[in-house]
C-alpha cells in the first residue's frame, strides 16, 4: 500500500516537475526568444506595421481606415470626407454584438456571388457614386473609367491598398477640394504607387493611409 501511494507521489511529482518546465519553456523563454528576435530584425512588422505622423500612431500600413465626415442628425451611414484619397469599400464588415461594451469591427467578405442581384445593384451603386463625386467642372470621369475596386470590397473588408488607376481617378477631385495644383496631387500619387513584390507578385498599388499624410503635409505646406 505505501509502495503503491509512493509511486503515485513520484508520479504526481513528475507531472508537476514537467508541467513547470514546459509553462517555463513555452509560456516565458519561448516568448521572449520570439519577441527579442523580432523586435531586432523586423521592429516595425512586429509591432504591427505603425504609421506615423505628427508624432503619434496614424494607424497601420495592413489595415484600410475610413474617412468619412461626421454623422449628422438621423443620419446612419457616414458621408466620404471628399478632401481626402478613399479607400476600397468595406461592404463584408460586420458589428460586433456579443460584446457591446466595445464599438469592434468584424472583418469579413459578402459571400455574394458575381450574378447576386444584390451585389450587381451595389457595384452599380458605387460606380454612380464615384463618377459623381470624382467629377470636377471641366473633367469629368466616365462609367467606364472606374476600376473595379473602386466599387467591390476586399475579401477581408480591410484592404489598404487602391489601384493606382484608381489613385489617379481621385485626383482632380483631391486638388479641387484642396485648393491644391494638379500637377503636385498627381506627383504624390506616383511617389506613393508600390510596384509588384520582387517585381512579379501582386499588383502595383497605393497605400491609402500613407498617401492621404503625405496629403495632409502637401496641403500644410499650402
Amino acid at each position: 500500500m505505501n509502495t503503491s501511494l509512493t509511486g503515485k507521489l513520484r508520479s504526481l511529482g513528475a507531472g508537476l516537475r514537467a508541467l513547470l518546465v514546459l509553462t517555463l519553456v513555452t509560456g516565458v523563454l519561448y516568448p521572449l526568444a520570439v519577441t527579442g528576435v523580432s523586435q531586432l530584425l523586423m521592429p516595425g512588422r512586429a509591432n504591427g506595421s505603425e504609421v506615423r505622423a505628427d508624432g503619434r500612431v496614424a494607424g497601420s500600413s495592413l489595415i484600410g481606415q475610413s474617412y468619412t465626415l461626421p454623422l449628422k442628425k438621423g443620419q446612419e451611414t457616414a458621408e466620404p470626407d471628399l478632401r481626402w484619397f478613399q479607400g476600397r469599400p468595406a461592404a463584408g464588415l460586420g458589428t460586433n454584438t456579443e460584446n457591446t461594451r466595445y464599438a469592434l469591427l468584424l472583418s469579413g467578405a459578402t459571400n455574394l456571388a458575381a450574378d447576386n442581384k444584390i451585389l450587381v445593384q451595389r457595384v452599380e451603386d458605387a460606380k454612380a457614386t464615384v463618377v459623381r463625386d470624382n467629377s470636377v467642372p471641366g473633367r469629368p470621369v466616365r462609367p467606364a473609367d472606374v476600376p473595379a475596386d473602386a466599387v467591390t470590397s476586399s475579401g477581408s473588408g480591410l484592404d489598404p491598398d487602391i489601384s493606382p488607376a484608381y489613385a489617379r481617378l481621385q485626383t482632380n477631385r483631391v486638388a479641387a477640394r484642396n485648393h491644391l495644383p494638379l500637377p503636385e496631387v498627381a506627383r504624390l500619387v506616383r511617389a506613393h504607387t508600390e510596384g509588384r513584390a520582387l517585381g512579379f507578385l501582386g499588383e502595383p498599388r497605393v497605400n491609402v493611409l500613407e498617401l492621404n499624410i503625405a496629403l495632409k503635409a502637401l496641403v500644410a505646406r499650402h
